[in-house]
């Protein structure tokens, strides 16, 4: 029974902590959909070498969580991307952004702080042409989900359902187009139709992978505890095992930054911090789903192995960094606080609850 209560304080708290992050990466999708046309996200983050850089170091500094990042990732496919570019958005993302630089600095010091963002851009890198290396044709179409699309009653192209047009404009069998009022032009409406779209479409689609997420990080914190992984030490082995346990998890860059640092205090090397700090934020069982429902399981191989890889890659070369030049990063750290009030994040997760049921959204969103 104690555990259970522990089980759901931990939920409680993990919806908190991720829900405003991910109420902001809704509406950025959201207004991303009204307002970017699908040309220019195909023109800069399609094929090629270029697209994946791009998509690294568009996302690098936005203060986006792992879960914040899956509806606007989710929405950069369906626009265009490529497969390789939305995993090295996907990646670079959560890994880093400008409060994690700062929370890094102040918790870990200048070398966390110019170290983790660097590593962070270039893992997105690595990841994303790992992703290209996939033929095209083995790639999930963007365009697999469920649409509000009919058959047309002149023809057999589909005509998309759009609720926002009155009935008396829409035209079926009429030789000439119904024409956009001005007012469906203005910044309001395609703000409210760029919020309606993240409020209804885009929660639908992800919801499901976000609570299962969500359940599964609550079940490691209650039956994982901290003094597992010091048991371990540092070295190539804590650093594997730090992968197996950050990959399902959910934790985001900033929040993972304290947890770091007193993994850090309690002895693991800081290394085996940075290895939770990239794989957690870059994976979790919410993320992953995703993936593989936008992109298939080829790309979601890949961007494992690339994220593993780099993590312990960058782990290893810090370590070896710091024992060459003697830098000492313990006596470079402070104590930390809480970023956001809890009734703030709980507030934003009854929020994401009701929007999630679809009678009571009714009731709202018409």
């Amino acid at each position: 029974m104690e555990q259970l209560t522990v089980l759901a304080i931990n939920f409680l708290d993990l919806s908190a902590e991720a829900s405003p992050w991910l109420l902001l990466g809704l509406l950025i999708a959201g207004l991303m959909k009204a307002w970017v046309p699908s040309k220019v996200l195909s023109k800069h983050l399609g094929q090629g070498k270029s697209a994946i850089i791009k998509a690294a170091l568009i996302g690098a500094p936005l203060p986006l969580c792992s879960c914040g990042v899956i509806p606007v990732a989710t929405e950069l496919r369906r626009s265009g991307a490529s497969a390789s570019a939305t995993s090295s958005f996907l990646v670079a993302t959560p890994e880093t952004g400008i409060d994690s630089v700062s929370v890094s600095y102040a918790l870990l010091g200048p070398v966390f702080a110019i170290y983790r963002p660097i590593a962070a851009v270039m893992s997105a890198i690595v990841t994303g042409l790992l992703v290209a290396t996939i033929k095209e044709e083995d790639i999930k179409s963007p365009h697999h989900h469920k649409s509000n699309e009919k058959k047309g009653c002149c023809g057999s192209k589909p005509i998309i359902k759009v609720e926002e047009v009155p009935e008396k404009e829409k035209s079926c069998c009429a030789s000439k187009k119904a024409l956009p009022t001005k007012t469906e032009n203005t910044f309001v409406s395609k703000t409210k139709q760029g919020v309606y779209y993240a409020s209804t479409k885009l929660i639908d689609d992800i919801i499901i992978w976000l609570f299962i997420g969500l359940i599964f990080a609550s079940l490691v914190r209650t039956f994982l505890p901290e003094e597992f992984l010091l048991s371990y030490g540092s070295g190539l082995p804590a650093m594997l095992l730090m992968i197996v346990i950050s990959i399902p998890m959910y934790i985001c860059a900033t929040a993972s930054t304290p947890i770091a640092a007193g993994f850090i205090l309690a002895g693991l090397s800081p290394g085996t911090a940075l290895v939770f700090m990239m794989a957690g934020p870059a994976t979790n069982i919410s993320t992953l789903g995703v993936i593989r429902n936008e992109m298939g399981s080829p790309v979601l191989i890949r961007y494992l192995l690339g994220v593993a890889l780099c993590a312990l890659g960058f782990a290893l070369l810090l370590d070896f960094g710091l024992n060459f030049y003697d830098i000492n990063i313990s006596e470079q750290m402070q104590h930390s606080h809480e970023l956001l009030p809890k009734w703030f994040g709980l507030s934003c997760a009854g929020l994401i609850a009701f929007l999630s049921i679809k009678p009571l959204r009714r009731v709202l969103i018409k």
